[in-house]
């Protein structure tokens, strides 16, 4: 039974359009984001356009491109879609990407300390691998793990990021179960080239640098480019509580993120264009290990990278390719006491081909290929190169108020077989305001080399993880309020592999676990007159079928809520992050509530001055037993962007 607050949480999202009806239409803010990259997996370069419009010019809905592997109004995906624009970016107190996703429904994160410790996302209670992160369009997880370094993908680097709920291994293969995360690096602009830089200061001795430049190498716009670097460091804080882990040390454990990201792209013709873009990030991380000795000092030195060179060409009006050659790094070096410990080197490299058929007026068929070479260089453990081949194909398609999506995929592995994967989905409009969405979908988790070749653990004869889920959802959207969308969802796992133990202190990897989430997710991201606002609430059961215990770190109930206005040449908003109880496998977290604050002014057209205060009532809490998270901190940015 949902609890007071919880009720009253849900009848305040079903309200919303009640309280804004009677609001008239007008256009929602925009940002001055740029095109998204074409190197993404889906056909962006069609979405150079990032919102759509009406028949009058005015702003209907933004553009995404994950949900289906091509573009559409974000009001017309049937997957649970949000969307972080650079306005949304720039209005948080965030500086990573797992801070910006605490924003997102459904998504939960946990650090084991500061900015660049281990960070993991559990997006519909999935776990930390059972999600895939992409960098315009490229996977960059660890082989080894199974996952991929969030905490290295700093905001300085992100034009925007969409994240899609559930089910989508029929788009993207392994690992998205609990859903997707694409991170659209900054591309270039059509004007002149215009450079920016910022400096900032505050607490734990932190230190950021920025600087960039983009534009348009040519009077007609036709070649673009972007070069941005950044770079952050701070003296951090003990990452574990010595309470709780008393043989670790109690010394600051600091952070450095060194970052860059560029982008070039040359449109040869109205039908064709072409580019490159890159992004690396290098992180040097001091952290706690609860079973050392309290005088130890281990950091961790990583490497996350994408490179990838990409074509767009429109063969016929009815016939649209995409070709992809990118490869996506995991580097991980560990060090104690300045020995060597041992290092996790992954390389994917992968080659896309995508085909975009527009059938007839509002139907699409879509069918691809893609290859997938993953390789481990590790002096810890050796691992044969897996490679994969994939094809996949896609249907969508409306007629009238009924709209459908149909996806499946085949993905063939080297060294475990191969796994099929589909979803269906279909929307209903109501009215034009009020739409409902159902959808069933499969999809699957490969395992890590871990998982497969890990001495003593691995067992190279497990088989994929399993998912199946259901979902129904009620939207709402308008102009004046934006998209705002009510979900329930169900997904059971099967085939979940843990570690079982054979003989004493042998653990053995086995496809033994069972799981099942159900939950309740409403989102809002919109408008009340000229205050942006963006809200979410999870209500969800994360159960372990095995033991019927709560799977680890997956609270029943968290949500957030945060709004941002401008007011004359100042810009000022705040957060507040909601976590309930979780439990952890050597303890119990409590919930908590963290309230951030900002303010933005500009000086001058081209000069302006930012400020935050971070868990403004300084509370203690965690979200990974026995570590730390950072107490009241506040910091301050000068900057100056080319206008």
């Amino acid at each position: 039974m949902l609890s007071p607050i919880a009720r009253a949480t849900l009848l305040a999202f079903a309200s919303l359009p009640l309280v804004v009806h009677a609001q008239s239409a007008e256009p929602a803010s925009s940002s001055s984001a740029t095109d998204a990259t074409a190197a993404s997996a889906a056909n962006v370069a069609d979405a150079a356009n990032l919102t759509s419009t009406d028949a009058s010019g005015n702003l209907l809905s933004p553009i995404v491109v994950t949900a289906q592997r091509g573009p559409q109004a974000l009001r017309d995906a049937i997957p649970q879609t949000t969307r972080f624009d650079q306005q949304d970016i720039a209005d948080t107190t965030a500086t990573d990407l797992p801070g910006l996703l605490q924003l997102a429904p459904g998504a939960q994160i946990s650090r084991t300390g500061g900015p660049g410790s281990t960070t993991s996302l559990f997006l519909r209670g999935a776990s930390s691998t059972q999600s895939l992160l992409l960098i315009d369009g490229v996977r960059v997880d660890s082989v080894s793990l199974g996952s991929a370094q969030l905490a290295q993908i700093p905001l300085d680097q992100v034009d925007h990021v969409e994240v899609v709920n559930g089910n989508v291994s029929a788009l993207y293969g392994s690992g998205a179960i609990g859903g997707v995360v694409q991170v659209f690096t900054k591309d270039g602009g059509d004007h002149p080239p215009r450079f920016n830089f910022s400096v900032g200061y505050g607490s734990y001795r932190t230190q950021t640098q920025t600087a960039g430049v983009n534009g348009a190498l040519d009077q007609d716009g036709r070649t673009t480019f972007n070069i941005s670097l950044a770079r952050t460091k701070d003296d951090g804080f003990s990452s574990l509580n010595p309470l709780e882990a008393p043989n670790a040390n109690p010394n600051a454990n600091g952070n450095l993120n060194e970052s860059i990201s560029a982008s070039l792209r040359h449109k040869f013709t109205d039908r064709w264009d072409a580019g490159v873009s890159y992004f690396q990030s290098n992180n040097d991380n001091s952290y706690d290990n609860a079973y050392g000795e309290p005088t130890d000092l281990n950091n961790l030195y990583s490497k996350v990278r994408q490179v990838s060179v990409f074509a767009n060409g429109k063969l016929t009006d009815w016939w649209t390719t995409h070709v992809t050659l990118a490869e996506g790094d995991d580097r991980s070096v560990s060090n104690t006491n300045g020995i060597y410990n041992g290092r996790f080197d992954t390389d994917n490299r992968q080659y896309t081909w995508q085909n975009d058929f527009a059938l007839a007026a509002n139907q699409k068929l879509q069918l691809g290929y893609e290859h997938l070479d993953q390789t481990l260089d590790s002096d810890t453990f050796a691992a044969p190169d897996r490679h994969v081949d994939s094809v996949f194909a896609g249907y969508s398609a409306r007629f009238g108020r009924n709209q459908f999506q149909a996806n499946v995929r085949r993905d063939q592995y080297s060294d475990f077989g191969g796994a099929n994967s589909y979803y269906l989905g279909y929307g209903f409009d109501i009215t034009s305001r009020w739409k409902v969405t159902a959808s069933y979908s499969d999809a699957f988790r490969a395992p890590s080399f871990d998982d497969l070749y890990y001495p003593i653990s691995g067992n190279p004869s497990i088989q994929p993880e399993r998912s199946h889920s259901v979902e129904a959802g009620l939207q709402y959207a308008t102009d004046a309020l934006g998209v705002m969308r009510l979900n329930a969802f169900q997904t059971r796992y099967t085939n979940l592999i843990d570690y079982v133990q054979t003989i004493p202190g042998i653990y053995l990897a086995e496809n033994v676990g069972r799981a099942k989430v159900q939950g309740l997710e409403g989102s809002w991201s919109g408008h009340v007159g000229k205050t942006d606002v963006r809200a979410t609430v999870t209500l969800q059961n994360p159960v372990d079928l095995d033991n019927g215990t709560d799977l680890v770190r997956r609270a029943r109930r968290f949500g957030s809520f945060a709004m941002n206005r401008s007011i004359g040449g100042w810009r000022v908003g705040g957060e507040w992050i909601v976590s309930g109880p979780r439990t952890d496998s050597t303890g119990n977290l409590g919930g908590y509530g963290i309230v951030n604050l900002s303010a933005r002014y500009n000086v001058t057209k081209a000069w302006y001055v930012s400020a935050q205060i971070d868990n403004l009532f300084n509370k203690d809490y965690e979200t990974a037993y026995s570590y730390n998270s950072p107490r009241r901190g506040a910091y301050v940015t000068l900057g100056w962007q080319q206008q």
